[in-house]
């Protein structure tokens, strides 16, 4: 691929898809926005609107057959951004935390060790609420991630 192709967008819970639209149509970008159902979007020519069945993974089976080099992927399933990330796409999780090869095997790890406090009884809390700082940091690292993907293609 000789440019950026897209954008996927995990869209169930992700609380920042008005801002990846934003960039998005600043650059001139597709966005496949992949749901369940239940998800509205805007009447764009660039963004498209992928439902899925319902079912564990069916969402991030979609995506991961179709993300490679010079995609970006906006998720903040830890195992889904490892498998984008293995295909050569950008991954950009919605409080703006950008993962990379260097930093997803700890992720994993992290996510790992909650899942067993949590089936071991362990009262883990959960992720801290969205917070304004969050969107911001996302967009800045959405920005930056598609200015990388266009310096690397020249």
């Amino acid at each position: 691929m000789d440019e950026l192709s897209a954008i996927f967008v995990d869209a169930d819970a992700c609380p920042v898809k008005d801002e990846v639209y934003r960039v998005a149509r600043r650059y001139g970008l597709k966005v496949y926005v992949i749901s369940n159902g239940g998800v509205r979007v805007p009447v764009d020519q660039l963004i498209e609107m992928v439902v899925v069945e319902a079912g564990p993974d069916v969402a991030d089976d979609w995506i991961a057959a179709r993300a490679q080099i010079g995609d970006i992927v906006v998720t903040a399933d830890i195992p889904l951004a490892h498998r984008c990330l293995q295909a050569g796409a950008e991954v950009i999780g919605p409080t703006g935390r950008a993962f990379t090869l260097n930093s997803i095997g700890a992720a994993m790890a992290q996510r790992g060790l909650m899942e067993h406090l949590r089936s071991t009884g362990e009262i883990t809390g959960g992720p801290k609420p969205f917070a304004a700082g969050d969107r911001s940091r996302f967009l800045s690292s959405l920005d930056e991630a598609v200015n990388r993907v266009k310096r690397r293609r020249g």
